[in-house]
């Protein structure tokens, strides 16, 4: 076992340990989401009283917080704790409210299939591109700003927002203050406990125009019908800067990365279509895209230990959020109370040299990098929805009418 194995933590103390082993990693103080643990015990407590009563109509509600008609599952979802097919398949409720949540589950798979086939051009627009120059003397969220402010503070605290809200500020950002977008998508991406360059970046590329063929305009009308109580609270309620809807901005098109429409390769990005097995496998790796009791390597070998590293060099990079770090130590305290686990930190592919893996393919690029210069054993599929196919992504109606 090499160095940079670190003690496993223990449940009820993940906090201190994120505190004390990853300091140096995260942006903040150690400390947890307000709302959410990173237990499985939590994800399917979660998943099994989820009341979908009303979603179709009240999804979008931001306040007062008992209008809003939202899941909360997506940190779970996010980090394999539920998986896509079993959610799609547990929820009920009216054919409306089945439905409409189902499409969302949808899109999230859509964005996953469109992360995988183009991986890092993701971060470069896919449709359009602002034809002005961002203004850096402009703070693009005013915090004096009840809807801004309200809304960033869920954000830093809970690590969470409803969807509705992500959109306006994605739109506050980029759109009436023509702010660089990355950026924007940068700060949800080391708040959100389901930040995922797949999601986050798509739906961040889809408000601002950058992806789609229009934008998502932001004004106080939206507030007054989504959150009445922000406005009556906020110092601008007589003389709103959101007053008005927002200009238009100035785009143009972009050439478009080919694999946009057709995937030359569907195979390389959607992963074994059945389990491939080149040796014994000796440990079961873990990523943070999979965690969950359901990971098909983990299901697959009950007895052997797992291994879970936290990626120093790419976290010191990112700086991430602590909660979003304490929330997958709730997971490792959890799953190291069960069964044996190693925890290291350090370079995945220094930590694993020459370990018989058995582990799960996971459709992001970083995983691919990694696991190319492993020993990979035992690689089993990724769960999808609907596995991917040659077909467009270049709109989500245009993926899904390929079912």
């Amino acid at each position: 076992m090499s160095e940079s194995v670190l003690p496993t933590p223990e449940p009820g103390q993940e906090v201190q340990w994120v505190s004390q082993r990853l300091a140096h990693l995260v942006s903040d103080d150690a400390r947890r989401s307000e709302r959410f643990v990173g237990t499985q015990a939590a994800a399917d407590a979660a998943l099994a009283v989820l009341d979908l009563t009303g979603y179709a109509d009240r999804r979008n509600e931001v306040l007062p917080m008992e209008n809003r008609g939202v899941s909360g599952l997506s940190p779970w979802i996010r980090h394999g704790l539920l998986q896509l097919p079993r959610v799609f398949t547990a929820v009920k409720g009216t054919a409306k409210d089945v439905q409409k949540f189902r499409d969302e589950l949808r899109w999230q798979e859509y964005a996953r299939h469109v992360y995988a086939r183009l991986g890092r051009t993701t971060s470069r627009p896919l449709r359009n591109e602002r034809t002005t120059e961002s203004i850096s003397e402009i703070q693009p969220w005013d915090r004096s700003m009840r809807c801004v402010a309200v809304n960033l503070d869920e954000l830093e605290t809970d690590g969470w927002m409803v969807n509705q809200t992500r959109m306006w500020l994605a739109s506050q950002w980029s759109v009436r203050n023509d702010a660089d977008w990355r950026v924007g998508e940068q700060y949800f991406f080391a708040h959100l406990l389901d930040g995922s360059r797949a999601a986050n970046r798509l739906g961040w590329q889809w408000t601002i125009g950058t992806g789609s063929s229009k934008v998502y305009g932001f004004s106080q009308s939206q507030v007054r019908r989504r959150a009445p109580e922000l406005c009556d609270s906020c110092e601008h309620r007589d003389a709103c800067p959101i007053r008005e809807w927002p200009d238009e901005p100035d785009l143009r098109s972009v050439e478009s990365d080919a694999r946009l429409r057709r995937d030359p390769d569907p195979e390389t990005t959607a992963g074994p279509k059945k389990v491939e097995r080149s040796s014994s496998p000796e440990v079961v790796w873990l990523t943070a895209e999979s965690l969950g009791d359901d990971d098909p390597a983990l299901t697959a070998h009950p007895d052997l230990p797992v291994v879970f590293v936290f990626d120093e060099p790419l976290l010191r990079t990112l700086q991430l959020s602590s909660k979003r770090l304490v929330f997958l130590t709730d997971r490792l305290a959890e799953l190291g109370a069960e069964r044996a686990l190693e925890v290291h930190l350090g370079d995945p592919r220094k930590v694993l040299a020459g370990r018989p893996l058995a582990t799960t393919f996971a459709p992001v690029p970083g995983w691919r990098r990694r696991a190319h210069s492993l020993v990979l054993a035992e690689l089993h599929s990724w769960p999808w929805l609907q596995r991917p196919g040659s077909g467009s992504v270049a709109s989500f109606s245009a993926w899904s009418n390929r079912r």
